[in-house]
């Protein structure tokens, strides 16, 4: 019986059906697979030529034209397409040529794309062509580490998720023993071109690059590539030229639909709240997109709290001929309070429940965590300068650490200068809870920044929020609202007059469709000394069964769940934005290297409008650079890119934003994105933040 019972399972592991099933690759995926974007207009011909745009203004910061000369003077180049090029271009265009090309960084979804249409443009211009690869990061250009790219490694990843065809990392190419190390690696390999797919580090890591290799003949073009969409680049004058990186629409989309999906869960269950933490450090371009996906009840957006003022602390400060400085910028125990008001508004309607958006850089925009944080990493920053240990290494406990601060606050009272620590920071230190101090104080990532997603920024909210709630609990001013069909038919059905009940027990009785229980009834205790006051019942009575379990259901119970969204959705399939994006950019890529560009960064204007106006452009990396602080040192940089609370995109949310919190009477607002397929032509062709902001001159 065993010996058929393996026959038989042999034999259905063979079948068709079976393998099918059980195979790595799916419908979605093998559809994928053999997905063909379309390409832009300019690249319809086999020829495409760079013209230099003066049309765009950028102030040039000193230190990047005194560190960067090769490419300082670099100029937006527009891709035009030329049916009779003369011979000379010809030649040049279809010349043999050997690229590297390396991921930096997290992964974006539509990465796989960039290399698919360099590998495709570099192939159709000269089949001799080769792509390198470089595996796991920079570490790969380091160390030499190389694969050649062929037909099968690329068709297999065509407009799939992540960066698994030749992994990435995080290492920055930032000492003059690394860029050697680059060079040489790029001298044996032959190649004329290098191209860097990453964030706003990497690019600037392209510029670097680009300068030190000028005089190898290496070419360096950059790519913009970020889920938090913080590269963003505008000239002087603000004209867009670069709309959105690419990785974002897919992200937020893979987080809009998981958070959709807990919009259901909430309001089916009614008894949860759901914290959801987006990616997003410096910037809350994701918070915002999922927030317009999903219309969930309450979306913070950092941007926002940092331009807050108060007007009464101000009004206060002039009567008493003061200034209040801390009456501009949100604080944290405010911005648990606005949380509070939502929750309460809702619960007043009979909506205990609810969905909750942040970004996870929220606390960066508390002007009194930020400070902290701009100290702390001044402070661990010149520790790992100075000494020739670690300031972790050498202070591994919390108590460790708070001993050192101590110390410097101690130094600072004593000598009466200027310190960096000082008695007032040490004593508001000492007033947050152990696990956020400890939060604060957590090792700075490779790039010296403080590593948000690692913090639970939503336990450091929702403790505010819950100490918050129970006081107002305790004051009766925290209840959830009961229907008053509801309350009729249950005071009812035990034989009792609802209407004579109703004014004692209601603050709202009896116009409002859902009863809100007096401030001063906030127990049973409470609920029976009213209803011995007004004759209901004697002292040794019992309180009608009716009426108890009316009162019961008004107490409310905070009740929440909480998830992070950042790796699933980087590692999400494109959607047909960013699959149409990033393979237009690797066409983009291999136009400027033919051209002889440098220093560039490969990029798509008009992003913000519909695929056919969409222009391949070459955006010059150098002007873009400024100083910045990193490590606690200056060092060149690119800006990172926030979200304008004047743009069309926040202001429409922002008058969305009452409805969606849906603080009254009926069904909630909640919009449901569709998942992310190739398959249905009802995809959205760009990010709802984008189309918003394309109506930035209308009315």
């Amino acid at each position: 019986m065993a010996e058929n019972s393996a026959v038989n399972t042999e034999k259905l592991l063979r079948h068709p059906l079976v393998q099918t099933i059980t195979g790595n690759i799916n419908r979605e995926s093998e559809f994928r697979m053999k997905f063909s974007p379309p390409e832009c207009g300019v690249f319809s011909r086999p020829f495409v030529t760079l013209e230099d745009d003066d049309s765009y203004t950028f102030t040039i910061d000193r230190e990047a034209r005194k560190e960067l000369p090769h490419i300082i003077g670099n100029k937006v180049q527009k891709l035009l397409w030329d049916p009779y090029p003369p011979q000379d271009i010809r030649d040049s265009y279809r010349q043999s040529r050997k690229i590297g090309i390396v991921f930096s960084g997290g992964p974006a979804p539509g990465g796989h794309n960039v290399i698919a249409g360099l590998y495709d443009a570099a192939k159709k211009a000269n089949p001799e062509n080769r792509i390198y690869g470089f595996l796991l990061g920079p570490d790969g250009i380091i160390e030499n580490e190389a694969v050649e790219l062929n037909d099968e490694m690329v068709n297999k990843y065509r407009n799939r998720g992540g960066f698994t065809m030749i992994k990435t990392g995080r290492t920055k190419i930032d000492s003059a023993d690394k860029m050697r190390l680059s060079r040489e690696t790029c001298r044996s390999l032959g190649l004329n071109a290098l191209v860097v797919v990453g964030g706003d580090d990497s690019n600037t890591n392209a510029a670097f690059l680009a300068q030190e290799m000028f005089e190898d003949g290496v070419q360096v073009i950059g790519v913009p590539k970020t889920i938090d969409g913080d590269i963003q680049v505008r000239d002087d004058e603000g004209k867009i030229l670069c709309a959105m990186s690419f990785g974002f629409h897919s992200a937020a989309r893979a987080f809009a639909n998981a958070v959709s999906n807990l919009c259901t869960d909430s309001s089916s269950d009614v008894k949860y709240w759901h914290i959801c933490k987006v990616m997003g450090r410096v910037a809350s371009h994701l918070a915002l997109e999922v927030g317009l996906q999903t219309h969930a009840n309450l979306t913070l957006v950092g941007e926002e709290l940092a331009e807050y003022v108060s007007e009464e602390k101000i009004r206060k400060a002039e009567t008493e001929g003061t200034v209040d400085y801390s009456a501009y910028g949100m604080t944290l125990r405010h911005l648990s309070r606005r949380i509070c008001d939502s929750i309460i508004r809702r619960a007043a309607v009979g909506k205990n429940y609810g969905v909750l958006v942040i970004p996870e850089g929220i606390l960066e925009f508390i002007n009194e965590i930020q400070i902290f944080i701009i100290k702390l990493n001044a402070i661990i920053g010149e520790y790992n300068h100075t000494h020739d240990s670690t300031f972790h290494e050498d202070f591994p406990y919390l108590r460790d650490k708070l001993e050192h601060l101590r110390k410097m606050a101690q130094i600072s009272r004593d000598q009466k200068g200027i310190s960096v620590w000082n008695a007032r920071d040490d004593e508001l230190f000492n007033d947050i809870p152990d696990f956020f101090q400890e939060g604060l104080l957590m090792e700075r990532d490779s790039h010296g920044n403080f590593p948000f997603s690692q913090v639970k920024t939503e336990d450091v909210l929702l403790g505010l929020v819950r100490e918050y709630l129970k006081i107002l609990q305790d004051q009766g001013k925290y209840k959830i609202g009961i229907q008053r069909d509801y309350y009729h038919k249950t005071l009812k059905n035990e034989g009792i007059d609802p209407q004579k009940y109703g004014p004692v027990l209601f603050r709202n009785y009896p116009d409002a469709e859902y009863l809100l229980f007096n401030t001063g009834i906030i127990s049973l205790k409470t609920l029976k000394n009213e209803l011995v006051k007004n004759n209901f019942m004697g002292e040794d009575d019992t309180i009608p069964v009716s009426v108890e379990k009316i009162f019961r259901k008004s107490l409310p119970n905070f009740k929440t769940q909480t998830y992070f969204y950042g790796y699933d959705g980087r590692g999400s399939d494109p959607t047909l934005f960013d699959c149409y994006y990033t393979y237009n950019l690797g066409l983009t890529v291999f136009s400027l290297i033919a051209n002889g560009a440098t220093g560039q960064m490969a990029a798509i204007k008009n992003l913000e409008h519909g695929f056919s106006e969409w222009e391949p452009i070459g955006i010059p990396i150098a002007p873009l650079m400024h100083l910045e602080e990193r490590k606690g040192k200056l060092a060149l940089v690119l800006e990172k890119s926030v979200v304008d609370i004047d743009s069309p995109a926040f202001r429409v949310f922002k008058e969305m934003r009452e409805k969606w919190l849906a603080a009254e009477p009926g069904e909630d607002n909640f919009r449901r994105p569709a998942p992310i397929s190739l398959f249905t032509h009802g995809e959205e062709d760009r990010p709802i933040t984008l189309e918003l902001n394309a109506l930035r001159n209308a009315g």
